[in-house]
């Protein structure tokens, strides 16, 4: 979970994920959203994929990026279990 929240601390990753969020994409394609290097874009998704928020495919000569739900729907499990007890309280 540490990874995940990791993660999720920076902008970019955030970006990265809202992206994401309509459809694969190479990091060709994530790229030209940001006015970074390529190379810094690839760190960034190693670390989505470090935790788990975002898979890869190789199709041809070309990697896809796609969203991870299960991880994301468990995230937003647990942060409804935490607030949701803390409400009880």
């Amino acid at each position: 979970m540490n990874d995940t929240f990791k993660a999720l601390s920076d902008p970019t990753r955030r970006k990265i994920l809202d992206l994401l969020k309509d459809g694969d994409m190479t990091a060709g394609e994530i790229h030209q959203h940001f006015d970074m290097s390529k190379p810094s874009i690839s760190q960034h998704l190693k670390i989505l994929k470090g935790a788990n928020l975002v898979h890869d495919i190789k199709k041809g000569q070309y990697v896809y990026y796609s969203l991870n739900t299960t991880v994301l729907q468990e995230l937003i499990s647990w942060v409804y279990d935490i607030t949701g007890s803390a409400k009880n309280d």
